[in-house]
């Protein structure tokens, strides 16, 4: 299911037709960590960086599973200090945190999450096509 780039700091995960797509999201991008060297983590701050990347991916899956006819692709990008997350999706829906948040009530927390994590987060389209790209934005490790 993973697609060669030929880039080492470029991982894609076809996702269109499977099946349990957020716990095979989470295990393609945790095997990416490990092969980037986040995982193991040596220290409490790297593990809940690498908690934090697995819990967007399952936040941004997720969302594209209830909101957006399901996801296409998912695409994991390690750059000059930064992870980027993309999750390619056939909707045509905006993501967004709800407003006001509340902490309270079951449902409703994805993207919220993905605000509060991240350091960016937007969307990708393509005139005339359809779907999109829901990208997020996370610090390396220190």
């Amino acid at each position: 299911m993973e697609s060669a780039s030929g880039d080492p700091d470029v991982r894609t995960l076809a996702l269109g037709e499977a099946s349990g797509t957020v716990p095979l999201a989470r295990d393609f991008t945790r095997q990416a960590l490990y092969d980037w060297g986040w995982l193991p983590a040596a220290t409490a701050d790297r593990r809940a960086a690498a908690e934090d990347v697995l819990l967007v991916v399952s936040e941004l899956v997720t969302n594209a599973c209830l909101h957006a006819e399901g996801p296409e692709a998912l695409r994991v990008v390690r750059r000059d200090g930064v992870l980027r997350l993309e999750v390619a999706d056939r909707g045509a829906g905006q993501p967004a945190p709800r407003s006001p948040h509340r902490a309270g009530r079951p449902g409703g927390h994805g993207m919220f999450i993905v605000q509060r994590l991240c350091r960016d987060w937007g969307v990708d389209r393509v005139p005339g096509a359809p779907g999109k790209t829901v990208w997020a934005e996370l610090a390396a490790p220190a």
